[in-house]
């Protein structure tokens, strides 16, 4: 026997008692007359003593012990005198009576403690050491238990999990596949799935009527701390229903998850239309856990009787950066008047950075004393200056911050301008959570490098039924029965009432510039099940790595994945990708070099 407890539950009330635990070591102390052993597995640490006048043999042992020995040890549950009451455990410890070295260990390459001294790297090409922290293992833990109250949810609201293919065909929308050569079909290749999109569909043509599946999903794309080549979906559909439903059925998904794992309910799921998003966050998913919403200075979109004028003096144009602008947009970062030149600097420096792409900021102070003062003074009197004030509804102490350009470009420069004053002023607490529905997105985006209309979430969604004539005229302007659930400014899941008609499906396909052959070919079977009776159905797909990640406080969905990627698509840990030999090519038909 190798335990007959772990090193996380032996109490108080098991004093006495004659007890097995097998471990690592965390750490040794020799105090000269003792030696206190910190033994862990994966339920927590026990502290294990030996006394100068036990055996020889067995403090010739605990000489010998290093950090990550695995050990077994026998011995007697004790009152500790000094209590630790940071740990479970902390009440008593364990008179080692006989203690055997099952495996030694060589130095760990950093340390295996919550507040480690390894870097990303390093601890990514050690990471089964790394598992065995507890900031990690916890977040795996936090995994497991959403897995569980998902399933639960889920399978108490009739949904069946059911498993599909993950070898599979390639397509030319959305992201850059994975493909897989296949041996027994020469020059032909699999694709693994970036979603099951088309498979939950055909289980609704099926009659399955309520699926899920909490599935590998995988994209061969630039990486970044949300995504990884391979992710996980808790991806779901249902058949006779309409959005309305949808939404109901998956706020009570996510309101049972927060509830039943961290134990917080929510008071409000709102709801926002993709263009208040646009235009109140310059995003299509808002961090709505604070203000800060986009004031319009100018808006050269708008007809001349609807345009603010506030960037205007007395109608005549003063300045020209914002003469010559489409776009004059701002927030009121409340309660940071106090900013300093070299902070507005820092400002000026972040929204300049080549991501973000700004060529200036614009501020306007709302002093304490109830003086305005503005960077561009020279430009603008002081009742000009209150008519700022009164559209941004300033008082004594706030902070008005301005960009000017292209509007699309400005409103996204704004977004990322308004989240750092968000981090700044600490109004983005990793502890509160805020929920949000975006909808009726639109159903097309043009794409300046292909010149042509794209899906913005995938060539399935319907459109508005009130929209489908405009699809010929103003393709732009069409409306999609799509929504995003976003959650602290993070899209955590999406989805959308599809297509269930051919001859719309054909249509949508027209408008996506797929040839009628092309169609056939890369859908013919979606198409021809839709001849079969498909009813009405929809779904969405919930990103689960980030939905743990958020849940967890991280910023990286990788402390949330066992192993992990880099970011740049390699697995250290076991050198992956790596080559394959010349007989491993032969038999895939690939060429190999000379």
């Amino acid at each position: 026997m190798h335990r007959t407890h772990t090193c996380g539950e032996l109490t108080i009330g098991n004093l006495g008692q004659e007890v097995i635990l097998s471990g690592w070591v965390q750490k040794s102390r020799d105090l000269g007359g003792t030696t206190f052993i910190d033994m862990r597995d994966r339920y927590g640490i026990t502290q294990l003593v030996v006394n100068t006048d036990d055996a020889d043999d067995l403090r010739t042992k605990v000489k010998d012990l290093g950090r990550e020995f695995v050990i077994k040890v026998k011995g007697t549950v004790l009152e500790r005198s000094n209590k630790n009451p940071k740990i479970a455990t902390g009440d008593i410890e364990i008179k080692v009576s006989d203690l055997e070295i099952l495996n030694v260990a060589k130095l760990p390459p950093f340390m295996i403690e919550d507040e480690t001294d390894g870097g990303d790297e390093l601890r990514m090409r050690y990471r089964y050491l790394d598992l065995r922290r507890n900031p990690v293992r916890n977040n795996l833990i936090l995994r497991h238990k959403m897995a569980q109250e998902i399933r639960k949810y889920l399978d108490a609201e009739g949904f069946l999990e059911v498993e599909t293919p993950v070898l599979i065909k390639s397509t030319p929308e959305g992201a850059r596949d994975f493909v897989v050569p296949s041996r027994m079909n020469p020059g032909e290749f699999y694709a693994l799935p970036q979603s099951p999109q088309t498979f939950k569909q055909l289980l609704m043509v099926s009659g399955f009527d309520r699926y899920f599946q909490i599935v590998k999903c995988f994209r061969d794309e630039d990486l970044r701390a949300d995504r990884q080549p391979e992710f996980t979906q808790i991806d779901c559909e249902m058949a006779f229903i309409e959005q309305e439903d949808i939404l109901n059925m998956f706020e009570g998904l996510t309101r049972h998850m927060f509830k039943n794992v961290k134990g917080l309910e929510f008071e409000d799921f709102p709801r926002m239309d993709y263009a208040d998003a646009m235009r109140l966050y310059g995003s299509d998913k808002p961090d709505i856990r604070f203000g800060m919403q986009f004031v319009e200075l100018k808006n050269s979109t708008l007809p001349v009787d609807e345009a603010p004028l506030l960037w205007r003096g007395g109608g005549e144009a003063v300045f020209p950066v914002f003469d010559n602008a489409e776009f004059v947009v701002g927030i009121n970062a409340k309660g940071a008047a106090h900013y300093t030149r070299k902070q507005l600097d820092e400002l000026t420096d972040f929204i300049k950075r080549p991501q973000i792409g700004a060529t200036g900021l614009i501020y306007m102070r709302h002093n304490e004393d109830g003086t305005l003062k503005s960077s561009v003074d020279k430009f603008y009197d002081e009742e000009q200056l209150k008519k700022w004030s009164a559209a941004f509804a300033t008082e004594p102490g706030d902070l008005v911050l301005v960009l000017a350009g292209a509007k699309d470009r400005a409103r996204k420069q704004l977004n990322e301008l308004r989240l750092e004053m968000g981090n700044r002023l600490g109004l983005r607490d990793k502890n509160k959570f805020a929920p949000l529905w975006v909808i009726d997105f639109p159903l097309l985006e043009w794409d300046e490098e292909t010149e042509r209309y794209h899906a913005m979430h995938h060539p399935f969604t319907s459109p508005k039924p009130e929209d489908i004539a405009l699809l010929d005229t103003h393709p732009g302007d069409v409306r999609a029965n799509a929504y995003d659930l976003v959650i602290n400014g993070t899209e955590i899941g999406g989805g959308s009432i599809r297509i269930h008609d051919r001859k719309l499906q054909s249509i949508m396909f027209k408008h996506l510039g797929f040839t009628p052959e092309e169609a056939q070919k890369q859908f013919g079977f979606l198409l021809e099940a839709f001849e079969y009776g498909a009813p009405p159905h929809g779904g969405i797909a919930f990103g689960f790595d980030r939905l743990v990640s958020i849940l967890a406080g991280l910023d990286t969905i990788r402390d949330v994945i066992a192993f992990p990627k880099n970011n740049s698509g390699r697995d250290v840990m076991i050198d992956s990708p790596s080559t394959i030999d010349d007989k491993q090519k032969k038999e895939l038909y690939i060429e190999t070099t000379v």
